[in-house]
């Protein structure tokens, strides 16, 4: 009974949270510049976390300058954890999100690039315009494995966004995500797979003791003269690797 209380207490508070949010970006996004619409993502995306009862954990060095992430995915959280420690980064989320009901204009207000992936050409073109965002000193960020995973194996990498860092000249830099919880090195509450919806991921979230995602940068890599799917093997490897050690 308790834990439901507590649960039902943090599901009441992100409701205010996120209609806090939805204000924010219908009504003072437009007049605010870039530090200032970063300064609100970074507050609003940890606050998230800390209504939710999640512990964050920061690890590693954020490179100055524009630079492409890829980071794994585990949860539909994994935008707000990276925007807590760099609210900078546009990602490039699938289009579907969008139509989310509330996230979507959330996630919409941070900058996010939308691919359509059953388009050929709608991917050739979030290519263009996150090499576009790069060559103008953005920080772009992406899920190379395309959809969230079960958290100590990784899904296979989809690298043709790397393309983008390619043809900018600007570097790529890792980061490792992995959420865990007391007992579990790979927390199955945060897990957003096969038929789970969000309905019911978000309630094994508010339900969770002891909840914690630690982030971790990794030094960043160059692209010059870069095969992309050798790039992608090559990160895929790196984040293997920090996920054993972590």
């Amino acid at each position: 009974m308790r834990r439901s209380l507590i649960a039902i207490g943090r599901l009441l508070r992100l409701s205010v949270h996120v209609l806090h949010g939805l204000a924010l970006v219908k009504l003072r996004f437009g007049a605010l510049d870039g530090p200032g619409r970063q300064g609100h993502i970074r507050w609003w995306s940890a606050r998230t976390l800390s209504i939710l009862g999640i512990e964050l954990q920061s690890e590693g060095r954020v490179e100055a300058g524009p630079k492409l992430l890829v980071a794994n995915h585990v949860s539909w959280l994994d935008i707000a954890v990276v925007h807590a420690v760099m609210p900078e980064a546009r990602f490039v989320s699938k289009a579907a999100i969008k139509d989310w009901p509330l996230l979507g204009s959330l996630v919409d207000g941070a900058g996010t690039l939308y691919l359509e992936r059953s388009s050929k050409r709608d991917a050739l073109k979030v290519v263009h315009q996150a090499a576009e965002a790069l060559r103008a000193g953005d920080t772009v960020a992406f899920f190379p494995e395309g959809t969230t995973g079960p958290g100590p194996q990784l899904l296979p990498f989809h690298g043709n966004l790397l393309q983008a860092a390619i043809a900018s000249g600007v570097p790529v830099q890792p980061l490792m995500l992995r959420w865990h919880e007391p007992g579990a090195r790979f927390s199955p509450a945060a897990r957003f797979i096969g038929e789970t919806t969000l309905v019911q991921s978000l309630w094994q979230i508010v339900c969770a003791r002891g909840l914690a995602v630690q982030l971790q940068l990794l030094p960043v890599q160059a692209t010059q003269d870069a095969e992309r799917r050798a790039l992608a093997e090559s990160l895929r490897s790196r984040l293997a690797t920090a996920l054993e050690t972590a």
